[in-house]
């Protein structure tokens, strides 16, 4: 199937490894133009190279820290001196600390904020108007299987992605008949760096095995198994297609059935 991207111009954040690095192959394997972003020059240039190696296609390479004021909009604005407007936007971001409420300072909240919910603002605010001039755009957020199904240590993002899923259907009602699809994608349990780290630290406090802990969370889906990153590259591609014209406003899970939810 021809996706009708060939040529377009992508920005994937988050993209140095896990769930961003492995939209931004997919789309890179689809003839876009990909710039990633991360805060980590050494992390980007690396995934660059792999991704090149894949596809033939050497990504344009922008660190920095989108949580920081200003951040989004010099990043959106490298993009546009070196590759074009941007005619795709996956804002990915790594998760936030983990833990329960009264363990969470509030300095934890806020800068976490910046992170989650501000940052996507601000990179959204600085592609908008390019997309709105040209009539075609496609912006996804990935959040995670949190903002339906909560998870009771993961407070911090199931109240921040939560608030980026009301924003992302808000505006998809403002700016889809302008040619402009808005969607997120909400991953499960996906074998990323994220993932061992959490394993790390539920096997410190349970005492169980790493292996035990994916085990569990393994079970709790339909499909007995974690997910690979590129399953969720596959999705991000398509909603960033022209196929995908008529979706918009949605929030679809990656999770091989972890949410017991109908709807």
């Amino acid at each position: 199937m021809d996706l009708g991207i060939r040529g377009k111009v992508a920005l994937v954040t988050g993209a140095s490894a896990g769930l961003g690095y492995a939209v931004a192959r997919t789309l890179a394997g689809e003839g876009v133009k990909v710039a990633i972003n991360s805060r980590s020059k050494a992390r980007l240039e690396k995934a660059a190279s792999e991704i090149e190696a894949a596809t033939g296609f050497c990504p344009f390479v922008i660190e920095g820290d989108i949580s920081q004021d200003e951040t989004p909009e010099k990043v959106v604005e490298a993009v546009r001196d070196n590759l074009g407007e941007v005619d795709i936007l996956v804002s990915n971001v790594g998760g936030p600390p983990t833990g329960f409420f009264l363990e969470l300072e509030k300095k934890v909240w806020r800068s976490s904020a910046d992170l989650i919910l501000y940052s996507a603002i601000e990179l959204t605010r600085a592609v908008l108007p390019g997309m709105e001039k040209r009539q075609w755009g496609r912006i996804i957020y990935i959040t995670s299987v949190a903002v339906k199904q909560p998870i009771d240590n993961l407070i911090i993002s199931n109240a921040f992605r939560a608030g980026l899923t009301g924003f992302a259907k808000t505006i998809s009602n403002q700016f889809s008949a302008r040619g402009i699809t808005i969607n997120t994608v909400m991953p499960g349990y996906t074998k990323t760096e994220r993932l061992k780290g959490l394993a790390a630290k539920e096997a410190e406090v349970s005492g169980k095995s790493e292996a035990e802990i994916y085990a569990q969370w393994a079970e709790k889906t339909a499909s007995a198994r974690l997910a690979q990153p590129e399953e969720l590259g596959a999705l991000v591609t398509f909603l960033a297609s022209a196929r995908a014209a008529y979706i918009t406003g949605t929030a679809i899970p990656v999770d091989g059935g972890y949410i017991k939810a109908l709807m």
